[in-house]
This record gives structure tokens, sequence and C-alpha cells, in this order.
């Protein structure tokens, strides 16, 4: 089964570039300078972040659906995103590089099968919960910290 994997839309966080850190914090946002040791994840890119790159912790409402499933949490993007990065087909490396939750969603917006598993096995995995047709998407979390990676479409044959 073929998949994409979409990046976050930055319209939503582009009235939050070159805020002060005193304006991004009254909004429950945070200012964040990678440093040497990296992990950042940006969610709009689908890459680490290099050192030196500016990112703004935000709180994002992933599953904004009116169920039990409703949910937010905070996702890094990187000041100045203005293009997402959505693959066919393919995990970034991102995602490889880390222990994923992967969530599939049905038609309804309710969870019907959920896994954790080393990102190096995600493509497998999505491929197998796509092949089911009652999985309408699928939504990766990194799993230790829980947060939101992408939201995951089967793509049409």
């Amino acid at each position: 089964m073929s998949y994409r994997i979409f990046g976050l839309d930055p319209a939503p966080f582009t009235p939050l570039y070159g805020l002060s850190d005193e304006e991004l914090v009254a909004r429950g946002a945070r200012r964040v300078r990678v440093g040497p040791e990296g992990g950042v994840p940006d969610r709009v890119e689908l890459r680490d972040l290099r050192e030196g790159e500016v990112a703004l912790l935000v709180n994002h409402v992933h599953q904004p659906e009116h169920t039990p499933y409703h949910a937010r949490y905070a996702v890094y993007v990187r000041e100045g995103s203005t293009t997402p990065r959505n693959m066919d087909n393919e995990v970034p490396d991102v995602m490889r590089r880390r222990l994923l939750a992967l969530r599939a969603f049905d038609a309804e917006h309710l969870l019907i099968e959920a896994d954790v598993l080393e990102g190096t096995e995600a493509d497998a995995r999505l491929r197998a919960m796509f092949a089911k047709p009652d999985v309408a998407y699928v939504h990766v979390h990194y799993a230790r910290p829980g947060c939101f990676a992408a939201r995951v479409e089967r793509l049409a044959a």
C-alpha cells in the first residue's frame, strides 16, 4: 500500500515568526536555538534542525476532530518555515532515527490500531496498516516524549 507523510502546514505558525520572546511567552510558545546536541525535529520540513537554527516550541492541535481522541501537544517548527515537506512511500530520516508510536484511525476518527516500533521499521508497518481498508489515516508520534510527528494518508491506487 502506498502512503504520503505530510509535514505540517506552516500557516498557523507564521504569525509567530519574528515576535519577541515576551510576545511568544504570552502566546504559550518559546523560541529555541538548536545547540550542538541537536535533537530538535521540525514538523514542517520533517527534518532535524541543525546547530544554530531557530525553532519555535508551540502547542499544536494534531487531532482536531470532536472525538475522545481530540489531542494537542508541543511541537517544534523552524522559525521561518514556509513550505511543508511531503514524502511518498518513504519515512524521513528524522523519524527513522527515533522510537515511534503509530496510531491508526478510521473514517470516524476513532483509534483502531496502534504500535510502538523503531523508526527503521515504520515503512513496513505503515504499509501493513494501510492494507486494512478501515484505516483512514495514521498519526506518527515520537514515542519517548509523546509528541506528534506527522500525519500519514493512504495514496490512491
